[in-house]
């Protein structure tokens, strides 16, 4: 392994902060590769991509000032995005290849590889031709060649698209500055971009082409349709071997294919997309989630409300989301000489009652919680299942606390975070620490430096005190101020945005909301936004793909079938379910004309944890014969015992 390098009285030298706050010394002009290899070879080997004071460069170009470095691998998701935006590069190419004449829109990283739109001109391309493009792809990748970066006057750039009549590259081009304007080239290919990109093509090792769609360019629809082309990459070809194996275990497990065989949810024409219709399974599941949310809730100090469905423009123009969140918001309605907005977000509800209370320190911290149903004007193309809809019902809730107070609260949520994973088996997870950009000041975030810094810093220590982990990533804050967003993993490996933990320092204040501390001074409050459990839609749809609708006991719509062997059984098993219902336990009885071998297929078909098998004996003896879900026979019970042996289950399960 490469030692630091000495300090030196070279005035010449510039410093560099690695993430574990060592500092190295480097000549002026050094790069991160240089920085890499002063590391280690093998870090040199796997490095794809550094992050230069937030920023994500290039390894290659040189570094003239102090900076803080992370150099950036496979493993980090900025090294990820920059392989699979280079590939989109590499698949330019090879298209290029095969169709001379193509053009190219734009061809980013998204979040399970990349895509490229493209223009054939007329030309027919299908899914048929995704293979030969693959090989290319792999061929070129061979050749190891490197990706390099050009600045170019903006009047060269015209020339040069001019020149080979790209509409879509000069249209771009009119948006961008001159002086800021850069090509990459790898082998045969150059394209106008502002990358970074990977060193060289040999990183890649593993390709694959996945579908073949349509896009509007510009997503107009007035605009031409483009051919879109979604690929993904990986440095191992046994990474995308296991990534194709999850693929085809995520097809099976598919929230929108099971949720319609388990009869859980539904969509209609008439009621409108991205607007889901709950069946009766479920609503079963949501009154469990929100049943587990209240009470995890009440133990922990919160106070229920109820807010409107709607309010006054006035009310999202003070709280700053019609500026910022217009476009995800329905367009308002008019009456009265008043405009009237379907409500986006529970906050700005909560800062009034809040505001209505007149509350003291002593008061402090106020929890406001409300499972509040929102409207999201999401794009058609967006809507997927439960994952994008246009209303949603969030397990919100907004704690008022005072700085002192802030790291306790802070972390409390997390320790919620933290159960509900051990409740649901969600073993991987991450917080993705989102911070500000300091030149969006003013645009994309409230402008206020000093308490973007302050605030910052209040929530990485306490992510660095709980040891929970964490990564940073920069310009992705609310508006508002920091937040988390929760990143966990299904039994599949498949990753999920979960949930959402936001800290506010600039509402309350534009809010008027003050409290009076123990100076008997007025005091505005910082307010902390958190949604454990996210929305019913998105968290049912993560539970329906990570169980694959083999939910546990206590979260099953169904959880026992009765099963009378004959129909002279029916009095029985009907006295049994009634026994179950009596010990808050939900049961069926399969009172059907059928031979109980097809109800037992049935009943596993349906994925219901426990069978009851009901016969004369069984009956004569106030029994039960016990089938489990997947696991067969489970012998003979007492009803009251089996009743005592769901109910000490479901105990366990919700006691984690």
């Amino acid at each position: 392994m490469g030692l630091p390098l000495h300090p030196s009285k070279n005035t010449m030298n510039i410093k560099i902060t690695l993430p574990d706050q060592s500092v190295r010394e480097f000549p002026k002009g050094s790069s991160p590769m240089d920085v890499a290899k002063s590391i280690s070879e093998g870090l040199a080997r796997n490095v794809l991509a550094a992050k230069v004071d937030g920023e994500i460069q290039d390894l290659n170009r040189p570094l003239e000032q102090d900076a803080q470095v992370t150099l950036l691998t496979w493993n980090d998701a900025d090294g990820k995005n920059t392989m699979w935006h280079s590939s989109a590069h590499l698949m330019a190419e090879a298209l290029e290849f095969y169709y001379p004449t193509v053009k190219f829109w734009v061809g980013p990283p998204v979040e399970n590889g990349f895509y490229y739109d493209v223009d054939f001109g007329g030309i027919a391309f299908s899914a048929d031709d995704l293979k030969k493009i693959e090989d290319k792809m792999a061929e070129l990748a061979k050749q190891g060649n490197p990706y390099v970066r050009k600045e170019m006057s903006k009047a060269d750039a015209i020339q040069y698209f001019t020149e080979r009549n790209d509409p879509y590259k000069l249209d771009l081009l009119s948006n961008l500055e001159d002086g800021k304007i850069t090509f990459y080239t790898q082998g045969n290919f150059t394209d106008l971009c502002r990358g970074p990109h990977i060193p060289n093509t040999s990183h890649i090792k593993a390709i694959k082409l996945t579908n073949v769609a349509g896009a509007y360019w510009k997503n107009d629809s007035n605009n031409p349709m483009l051919t879109r082309i979604y690929g993904i990459t990986f440095p191992k070809k046994s990474e995308l071997e296991a990534y194709l194996t999850m693929v085809e275990e995520a097809k099976k497990r598919d929230h929108r294919k099971i949720g319609k065989e388990m009869e859980i949810f539904t969509f209609d024409d008439d009621v409108g997309p991205g607007l889901p219709l709950w069946l009766p399974n479920g609503g079963v599941l949501i009154e469990e989630l929100e049943r587990l949310a209240k009470k995890t809730e009440a133990v922990a100090g919160y106070k229920r409300v109820r807010t409107p469905h709607l309010a006054k423009e006035s009310m999202y123009l003070t709280s700053g989301h019609l500026p910022y969140y217009a476009d995800s918001m329905y367009p308002p309605m008019e009456f009265e000489g008043e405009k009237y907005y379907l409500k986006a977000m529970n906050c700005p509800h909560h800062h009034k009652i809040f505001k209505e209370m007149n509350l003291s320190y002593r008061d402090l911290p106020l929890r406001l919680a409300e499972y509040g149903t929102c409207y999201r004007y999401e794009q058609s193309g967006e809507l997927f299942g439960l994952m994008r809809v246009r209303q949603l019902q969030m397990n919100d809730a907004h704690i008022y606390c005072t700085k002192e107070q802030f790291a306790d609260e802070f972390n409390a949520v997390n320790d919620m975070y933290l159960k509900y994973f051990r409740i649901f088996g969600i073993e991987k997870y991450v917080m993705r620490f989102s911070t500000h950009e300091p030149s969006k000041l003013g645009q994309k975030y409230v402008d206020n430096a000093a308490l973007w810094l302050e605030t910052e810093d209040m929530v990485r220590n306490v992510l660095i005190e709980s040891k929970i982990p964490y990564v940073e990533v920069a310009d992705e804050g609310a508006f508002y101020g920091p937040k988390i967003d929760v990143q966990v993993w299904s039994a599949i490996g498949r990753e999920f945005t979960l949930a959402t933990n936001q800290v506010d320092f600039a509402v309350p204040a534009r809010f008027g909301l003050t409290f009076r501390n123990a100076k008997n001074e007025m005091e505005t409050p910082i307010c902390i936004h958190r949604a454990p459990l996210g929305t019913h839609e998105r968290f049912i749809g993560f539970l329906i793909e990570h169980y694959a609708g083999n939910f546990p006991l206590w979260l099953a719509p169904e959880q026992i079938a009765i099963l009378p062997i004959s129909d002279k059984f029916n009095g029985y098993a009907k006295k049994v379910l009634q026994v179950l219902i009596n010990s808050d336990l939900r049961g069926l009885v399969d009172d059907r004309d059928e031979k109980i071998g097809k109800k037992i297929r049935d009943a596993e078909m349906k994925k219901i944890p426990y069978m009851l098998i009901i016969g004369e004996k069984e009956e004569q003896e106030n029994s039960v014969s016990v089938r489990q879900h997947g696991k067969g026979d489970q012998g003979s019970l007492l009803v009251q015992e089996f009743v005592d042996k769901m109910q000490a289950e479901i105990k366990a399960l919700l006691s984690v």
